[in-house]
């Protein structure tokens, strides 16, 4: 968080940390069934609890290969489908070796979506939307943020992502 919010890469970040309403769960499973079933907990805990607005589901020890957490991804996001949790959430992705579809690996551009450990992002679709409406220009943040890692360099964003994992 303090690389998301220390750079603004995500401008909705810091009032979620300040009011502790981000849940951060660290899903110790291996099984692919186990990891997704983990994903359907996460939903059902945010309906249970209107005051977290946001998880973060960490991965600690599955989807290391960057192609396998795409698969598992995908997956996830067909069954919020199937579960009818569309529309109520909408599912991000981060993964250490993230990289956008044709972009070179070393592109600093893909350090939006990079993150210490496989992780899936679990945002409210209502609360995003209306996160959106308040801001202005919110259409201009991933360009925004796309032109401030390539600006920091490739260097620079891995020392930050590097420094994630020291505590």
């Amino acid at each position: 968080m303090r690389v998301v919010i220390g750079h603004n890469l995500c401008p909705f970040a810091k009032r979620e940390v300040d009011q502790q309403s981000i849940r951060f769960y660290v899903d110790e499973n291996l099984n692919l069934a186990d990891c997704l079933a983990t994903c359907v907990e996460a939903w059902q805990y945010l309906d249970a609890h209107e005051e977290c607005e946001t998880t973060l589901l960490c991965y600690a020890h599955a989807f290391k290969d960057f192609n396998d957490y795409l698969d598992f991804f995908y997956m996830a996001e067909c069954l919020l489908a199937d579960e009818a949790y569309e529309g109520i959430y909408q599912l991000a992705s981060f993964h250490p070796d993230y990289c956008f579809n044709d972009a070179p690996t070393d592109d600093p551009a893909n350090y939006t979506n990079r993150s210490p450990y496989p992780m899936v992002h679990i945002l409210r679709e209502e609360s995003l939307a209306k996160a959106i409406d308040q801001h202005p220009n919110a259409e201009e943040i991933p360009e925004r943020n796309i032109a401030l890692t390539r600006q920091l360099g490739l260097e620079a964003m891995q020392q930050l992502l590097n420094s994630c994992y020291q505590r």
